[in-house]
């Protein structure tokens, strides 16, 4: 099997640029990139979309899932052409699980008393609601061991997730049929680290704990770069 495409599926709260630190790694160790921009709209609407974007790609996609983007993958992982998983400090759902369903059998983070929550409008239906984090709580909460003036920029420029994703089922657990790998962040203040501990587990993942925030991938980059190749090299024959 030829090297895969690696998509990388940013979480709530977030971009694509989350990433911004282990993509030149990856294209420096000759790996193919891709990091979409998830619509941080619903959990069924984002893997749909995700799942569409890898449909497109040419042979086999590794999916790289953060935080939320965990989740993403869990369903949108069932596309054909997808022969493995990364979690990185993201949920790994149950089929029939939703994300709140998860958290709720752990502890709550810090993360739970730092939303804030904004309507926004859906044309012909009633408002939706946005699920942002305070600004001023940001950096302690998501990026503590980022440079500061990095986390200054990332709360101002959250990308929100609708409410509607916290409820939504997986229709599907592609850990079930695909080889995965997972990362903990165990000085994470946004998951629980043992809701990442979970999910890892009850998939028969090989796991990673890794002394860091939530942004794993901004403040450790070439650590989740280690374990993305890993994978890379376990779904490659070449």
């Amino acid at each position: 099997m030829p090297k895969p495409t690696v998509v990388l599926v940013h979480g709530a709260f977030a971009d694509a640029s989350s990433f911004a630190a282990v993509i030149p790694l990856l294209l420096d160790a000759g790996v193919d990139v891709l990091a979409p921009a998830v619509p941080n709209r619903s959990l069924l609407g984002d893997s749909a979309y995700i799942s569409s974007v890898v449909a497109q790609i040419p042979g086999p996609v590794l999916l790289v899932g953060h935080s939320y983007g965990g989740a993403v993958i869990t369903v949108a992982g069932t596309t054909d052409n997808v022969v493995g998983l990364v979690y990185l400090a993201g949920y790994a759902l149950e089929e029939g699980e939703s994300l709140g369903e998860l958290q709720g059998r752990f502890p709550d983070s810090d993360l739970a008393s730092a939303l804030v929550y904004t309507p926004f409008p859906v044309p012909g239906q009633e408002d939706g609601t946005d699920v942002s984090v305070d600004i001023a709580r940001f950096p302690a909460i998501f990026a503590h061991d980022v440079d500061p003036s990095l986390a200054r920029i990332l709360a101002h420029s959250q990308r929100p997730l609708a409410a509607l994703a916290f409820g939504e089922t997986a229709p599907a657990a592609a850990w079930k049929t695909r080889p995965s790998w997972g990362t903990v962040s165990s000085a994470d203040h946004t998951i629980n680290p043992d809701v990442e501990r979970f999910g890892y587990e009850r998939a028969g993942m090989k796991v990673t704990e890794i002394d860091s925030s939530h942004l794993v991938m901004l403040a450790h980059p070439q650590q989740v770069v280690d374990v993305v190749l890993e994978a890379v090299a376990a779904t490659s024959s070449d």
